[in-house]
C-alpha cells in the first residue's frame, strides 16, 4: 500500500484485492460472478482483479463450476503453494510440529518425545526439521514459525516465566539461540493464548471481541482477549488463574516456587479423583495407571454418560470448583461469552457446562454464555498455525502488490 492515498483508485484495487482473497480463504474456490456478488463488484472488475491476483501467484485456477445451464464458471482459489507456515506446540512431554500451506491446510507433522540431554534449540529444530521433511518442503520454504509454549517469554527480560516445570527453556539466551538457529521469522506465545486464537479464528468465538477461554488439562490457564485482541499483561502472565486465590481455599505462597495456586489446588485435573474418591465411585478400569489428565477425563466422561447419584453429585462440585474462580475473572472483565476448553473439561460435555453456568450465574454480577469449545484436535497448535498464518498472509499480500 506504498505511494497510495486514501480514496484514490490504486488504494481502492488494494482493498478489493484484498477482500476476494480473504472471500477465497473463507469459502475455498469461487467463480468470477461468485466474487462479484460477494464484493459488490461488477464481473469485468472482478476479472481484473482476479488477473491481478494470479499474476502476483496468489490466486490459481482450480477448475470449472458444472450441473447448470450454459458454459462451465471456470473457479478460482488460493494458491495453496504461495507460502508455507509452521507451528510448535511445547510441552513438558515433548514437542508437536506441523507445517501447513496459505489455505491452512496441515501438509506435514512431527512428534518428538523430550530425550535426556538435548537442548531447546536442538529439539526445536529437529522437530520443525522432521515437520518440513514429511511436508515435502525445504526449511527455506517456511515463511514463519509460531512456537507455543506453557508460560511466556517476559518482553522486558525475554526470560521464561511460569513454566518452572518445562525443562530445557530457561537459559536467559534462549531467544537470541533460536533466532540464530532458524532463518526464518519466528514467534513465540502461550499455549493457552493459541488455544484462543484458534477459537476466536475457526471455533466457538468467532465474531466475539470480548470472550475470556478457561483452559483445564494438565494444569488451569486462561486466555483474555478484550475488543478483539489477545491481553497478555505487563510481563505476559495475564491469564496465569492457576495462581489465583480463591475463597474457601488455604491460600498458597511462594506460588511460582512450588508452580501451582489456590485455583489450581481447588479446580485443577488432580482433585477430580479425590472428589470421585469421597463420594464412593471408583476409578474406571486401567485408568489407575493414566496420567492424572486421563484419569480425571474417565471419571467425568463416565459421570456425564450418567449424570445421576454420586455421578452428578461429583459433576456439580467441580462446577462448583470451576465456577469460583471464573467468578473472579467474570466479575473483573465481564466478557460476552466463556469459552470451555481442554480436555477435562470437555469430557464433563453439556452437562458440566450447564452446571458451571449455573453456578457462576450465582457467583458473578454479569451472566456471560458459556461455550463448549469446537476446536478439538490439537487446539494450541492449531492456533500456531493460525497465528502464523495471518501474519504471512499479510506479509505475501504486500509484498505482491510491489
Amino acid at each position: 500500500m506504498t505511494g497510495t492515498t486514501p480514496g484514490t483508485p490504486s488504494l481502492l484495487r488494494v482493498m478489493n484485492d484484498r477482500a476476494a482473497l480473504d472471500l477465497l480463504l473463507e469459502h475455498g474456490p469461487l467463480s468470477r460472478t461468485r466474487i462479484g456478488r460477494l464484493t459488490g463488484l461488477s464481473k469485468p472488475t472482478a476479472s481484473q482483479l482476479l488477473a491481478r491476483l494470479e499474476a502476483a501467484g496468489l490466486v490459481v485456477a482450480t477448475g470449472t463450476a458444472g450441473g447448470r445451464p450454459g458454459p462451465n464458471a471456470q473457479l478460482y482459489g488460493v494458491n495453496p503453494r504461495a507460502a508455507h507456515v509452521a507451528g510448535l506446540d511445547v510441552t513438558p512431554s515433548g514437542i508437536v510440529a506441523a507445517v501447513a500451506d496459505l489455505t491452512g491446510e496441515v501438509i506435514g507433522s512431527h512428534e518428538l518425545p523430550y530425550a535426556e540431554g538435548a537442548g531447546a534449540v536442538d529439539r526445536v529444530t529437529r522437530a520443525l526439521g522432521g515437520a518440513v521433511k514429511d511436508a515435502g518442503l525445504e526449511r527455506s520454504a517456511v515463511h514463519r514459525v509460531v512456537i507455543a509454549t506453557p508460560g511466556s517469554f517476559d518482553p522486558h527480560t525475554g526470560a521464561l516465566r511460569y513454566a518452572e516445570h518445562l525443562p530445557g527453556w530457561h537459559s536467559p539466551t534462549l531467544l537470541e539461540e533460536l533466532a540464530a538457529a532458524l532463518p526464518m521469522p519466528v514467534g513465540y506465545e502461550n499455549d493457552v493464548n493459541l488455544a484462543a486464537v484458534a477459537e476466536q479464528r475457526l471455533g466457538a468465538a468467532r465474531g466475539h471481541g470480548d470472550f475470556v477461554l478457561l483452559w483445564n488439562e494438565e494444569g488451569l490457564g486462561a486466555a483474555l482477549v478484550l475488543g478483539g485482541r489477545l491481553h497478555r499483561g505487563w510481563t505476559g502472565g495475564a491469564g496465569e488463574v492457576g495462581f489465583l486465590p480463591v475463597p474457601g481455599h488455604p491460600l498458597v505462597r511462594q506460588v511460582t516456587r512450588v508452580n501451582s495456586g489456590g485455583y489450581q489446588a481447588l479446580a485443577g485435573v488432580e482433585v477430580v479423583p479425590g472428589m470421585a474418591a469421597a463420594l464412593g465411585i471408583g476409578m474406571p478400569p486401567g485408568a489407575e495407571a493414566g496420567t492424572p489428565v486421563a484419569a480425571a477425563v474417565s471419571l467425568l466422561a463416565r459421570a456425564a454418560g450418567h449424570p445421576e447419584g454420586a455421578n452428578l453429585r461429583l459433576l456439580q462440585q467441580y462446577a462448583t470448583a470451576l465456577a469460583t474462580g471464573l467468578a473472579a475473572l467474570v466479575a473483573v472483565l465481564d466478557p460476552e461469552i466463556v469459552v470451555l476448553s481442554g480436555a477435562v473439561t470437555a469430557a464433563g460435555g453439556d452437562v458440566l457446562r450447564e452446571l458451571v453456568e449455573a453456578e457462576l450465574a450465582d457467583l458473578a454480577p454479569s451472566r456471560p454464555r458459556l461455550v463448549s469449545g469446537t476446536v478439538r484436535e490439537r487446539p494450541v497448535l492449531r492456533g500456531a498455525l493460525e497465528s502464523a498464518l495471518a501474519a504471512t498472509r499479510d506479509e505475501v499480500f504486500d509484498t505482491s502488490r510491489r
